[in-house]
């Protein structure tokens, strides 16, 4: 069974992605900021991380950053709500070795379980 880590300061949406992805057949778990989201990666070994850019303290970015150092395999998918943070978003990811997906909140679940499939489809 495949695993997901999201990671999303807004609860509501963490826990509902969560229930998305374990709807949809895969192990979930939910973090709430960067620092737990690292931690979290840490024990659980996500093959998705899905994460937030926009939070409080340490931003989703680099989580990132820490997730695609410490753990290779995994995939990420990033979401933002702001489209200012597109540009920056993919200049980051495109510096890094593998793809990584953007989405922008809101979409619709079909979209996010298209996208993370394709993600964790390129092994």
């Amino acid at each position: 069974m495949q695993r997901v880590l999201v990671v999303d300061d807004d609860r509501l949406v963490a826990d509902t992605l969560t229930l998305i992805f374990e709807k949809s057949g895969f192990n979930a778990r939910a973090a709430y900021s960067a620092e737990h989201g690292l931690e979290c990666s840490r024990e659980f070994v996500p093959n998705l991380l899905l994460c937030d850019i926009t939070m409080p303290g340490r931003d989703g970015l680099s989580l990132v950053s820490d997730v695609t150092r410490e753990l290779p395999a995994c995939r990420i998918l990033v979401l933002t709500g702001f489209y200012s943070n597109l540009k920056s978003v993919r200049e980051k990811s495109s510096s890094l070795l593998r793809p990584v997906g953007i989405l922008t909140k809101p979409c619709q679940p079909s979209e996010l379980l298209r996208e993370a499939a394709a993600l964790l489809a390129i092994a």
